[in-house]
């Protein structure tokens, strides 16, 4: 049965709207409109002597319908001849060729991703490669001018930033071998040629009772002076074991108050999966006692300037310096804090912890668990955490309790 050509309108192809999530409309004979974030995209699919390739027809609204259809009905006429049209196109308007800004959106539409990271690799892309090579032919561009971009990079002292786009482009590559569209990767064997990689700065973190003791009383002593959403992220940031940029994009829609819980959805998380986070009782009263401030917002910590912008991400790292913690503690260092404490005092299973920080955590058959996994034990673990948080702050000496069951 012959397959179906021209299956699109232009009412339909204009209609297409990128809506949280990339898709295709296929219009046959191996056209298809990629709908994304950045925008519509005409691509050929189409096998040649036993390989699948991929081609760029055009950019929508600038290419038609009408012409995209055009570039297809050449492309098969070459693919009947046994030609590569890819190849063959070196006679077509530089545009039409299978630039490298195509060949890294393709490579972007097909990764399963949180929706904050693939924004932040776009983001690299479009600011450090793209305004420089992205309109060349992906397969004209060479290791020694790709390596010239990434130095240039690096003179800039963004040393992480050269490496994280070569390794962006590499896999872009990558993905264009694996489909067809490309026969070589001009980044290969660039690792070696940048600069070393700078040693690893982590964040600062008490990870002795003792010392988490001190920080939670300067946390406490120094909220009254503080307002009620900074003042209420300092108290949660310890207690919940997030990471700040999820504790700051709470939002009361994702509060269940009676199932005492708050679920995280994948487009906020960092693996991109939902995150079901146990409240402890402090958290919930913690939570409750901002209504009559932040209730109209959507979020439960809004910013100051607008209750329709979260928390900025500078607020709790602001008010950690003021109290003169700078170096001692961070926002995100609470999490390590967690993870020691809660294993080696209060001697909870290392996989527990894992879920609770939302680290990916697989199955002996290599399945990442879903949210809800572990949930009777890590809504323990995190009311037995804040009471032992309350205890320290009170106390300022350690608790150990060493669990048998956890």
């Amino acid at each position: 049965m012959a397959r179906g050509t021209n299956k699109l309108t232009d009412k339909a192809v204009r209609a297409a709207k990128h809506e949280g999530k990339d898709y295709k409309l296929a219009d046959g004979q191996g056209m298809f409109l990629l709908v994304t974030k950045a925008g519509r995209y005409w691509r050929l699919k189409f096998r040649l002597r036993g390989r699948e390739r991929l081609m760029s027809l055009g950019t929508y609204p600038d290419t038609s319908l009408a012409i995209a259809r055009e570039r297809r009905a050449e492309a098969r006429a070459l693919i009947a001849d046994g030609l590569d049209p890819v190849k063959q196109r070196r006679g077509y308007e530089t545009e039409q060729a299978l630039t490298l800004r195509a060949l890294i959106e393709d490579w972007l539409a097909r990764q399963h991703w949180a929706t904050s990271y693939s924004k932040k690799v776009e983001g690299r892309l479009q600011r450090h490669v793209l305004p420089q090579l992205g309109e060349r032919p992906a397969s004209e561009i060479t290791p020694p001018e790709l390596l010239a971009l990434l130095r240039t990079i690096e003179d800039t002292g963004a040393q992480e930033t050269a490496r994280r786009c070569l390794e962006h482009v590499r896999g872009a590559y990558r993905h264009g071998i694996a489909s067809g569209s490309i026969e070589t990767n001009p980044g290969a064997d660039l690792s070696r040629a940048l600069r070393p990689k700078r040693k690893a700065n982590h964040f600062a973190a008490a990870t002795t009772p003792q010392e988490l003791a001190d920080v939670l009383r300067f946390l406490w002593g120094y909220t009254h002076r503080a307002t009620p959403t900074v003042s209420a992220a300092l108290k949660l940031t310890p207690m919940l074991l997030v990471r700040p940029g999820e504790l700051r994009h709470m939002e009361w829609s994702e509060i269940d108050q009676d199932e005492g819980t708050w679920l995280i959805p994948g487009a906020k998380m960092k693996t991109g999966t939902d995150h079901l986070v146990p409240l402890p009782r402090q958290a919930l009263e913690i939570i409750e006692s901002l209504r009559p401030w932040s209730g109209h917002s959507p979020y439960v910590l809004p910013g100051a300037r607008s209750p329709e912008r979260p928390m900025s991400e500078n607020a709790v790292t602001a008010a950690l310096a003021n109290m003169g913690l700078r170096g001692i503690a961070t926002a995100h260092g609470f999490r390590a804090s967690a993870r020691t404490i809660l294993d080696e005092v209060l001697g909870w299973r290392p996989d527990i912890i894992e879920h609770q920080l939302a680290h990916t955590v697989r199955d002996p058959l290599g399945r990442a668990y879903n949210r809800a996994s572990f949930h009777p034990e890590r809504r323990r673990m995190l009311q037995e955490w804040a009471d032992y948080l309350d205890r320290l702050r009170q106390e300022g000496q350690a608790v150990a309790i060493k669990h048998t069951d956890a």
